[in-house]
């Protein structure tokens, strides 16, 4: 399987909807755990001060249009790959810390790896490699896959493979792979909110306790040669970082717990795009 990219049109207030040919809807493309969170249906709940054309993919999927100018406004995952290809290259104009989320390790109840004793996500990790428990990963270039590959080097095992018997590459989205994991009894790494969202499966949360499980929401604003394009796109960010983000931090896990923290920091005119301005 490999992931596609899913478009769904929102339109969170009347006067959006009314308005006809005077304007395009805004393209917010955002990931597969936005989505599987439930962080869009509360978009779409919302009262939107522009209409909106969501586009759902991978972060390395959504990052590349965002790159070729497909996109107005982006919500990811991927700090890495964010720096690369958005920031670096100039077509951020304006990025804003958004919300964050945790990233759990999930697996079979049993728990053969003991990645309940572990002191570190970085060990729980060495601990699934070294015992070759089996392992079900995205393999699609998603913030999710990201954090793993990266837990994978700090773990100091090296990126495992194919040829590894025990490490599967599912290439779906963060559901599906869960699904796998639990038919399976694997372990995984799930986005928290999305994992507690998700019924009928017998995957365990096994660790959290580790803050290099942070799962970091950043909004993109895009460069964009329309005048009117990029000031809706503006407006739109306004209102995200205000409204829509406020009903996200208000969710809660089972439990109590809450399911999104606020990120530190204001936005900013990244600096690559600041110094070409100039």
């Amino acid at each position: 399987m490999r992931p596609t990219l899913v478009l769904a049109f929102i339109c969170a207030a009347q006067t959006c909807c009314t308005r006809g040919t005077q304007a395009e809807p805004l393209r917010l493309g955002t990931t597969t755990t936005v989505d599987q969170s439930g962080a869009l249906a509360l978009l779409d709940s919302l009262h939107s001060p522009v209409a909106v054309r969501v586009v759902v993919g991978s972060s390395g999927a959504i990052l590349r249009s965002a790159a070729a100018g497909d996109l107005d406004v982006v919500i990811t995952h991927a700090p890495a790959l964010e720096q690369r290809l958005l920031v670096d290259p100039g077509h951020a104009a304006l990025r804003c810390p958004f919300v964050a989320s945790a990233f759990a390790i999930v697996g079979p109840a049993a728990d053969a790896a003991q990645v309940r004793q572990a002191t570190s996500a970085a060990d729980a990790f060495h601990r699934i490699a070294t015992r070759r428990a089996l392992f079900i990963s995205r393999a699609d270039s998603s913030g999710t896959h990201l954090k793993e590959l990266s837990l994978w080097k700090a773990a100091g095992v090296g990126t495992p493979g194919t040829q590894d018997h025990w490490y599967v590459e599912a290439g779906g989205d963060q559901a599906a792979t869960l699904r796998i994991a639990d038919e399976r009894s694997a372990y995984a790494l799930a986005d928290l909110p999305t994992f507690t969202r998700l019924a009928g499966v017998d995957l365990k949360v096994l660790f959290t306790a580790d803050s290099a499980l942070g799962n970091p929401y950043t909004l993109y604003v895009i460069r964009s040669a329309s005048e009117d394009s990029g000031r809706e796109a503006t407006r739109f960010s306004r209102w995200a970082l205000e409204e829509w983000r406020a009903r996200l931090l208000a969710k809660r896990l089972p439990g109590g717990v809450t399911a999104f923290q606020s990120s530190p920091g204001g936005c900013v005119v990244p600096s690559v795009v600041a110094r070409a301005e100039r």
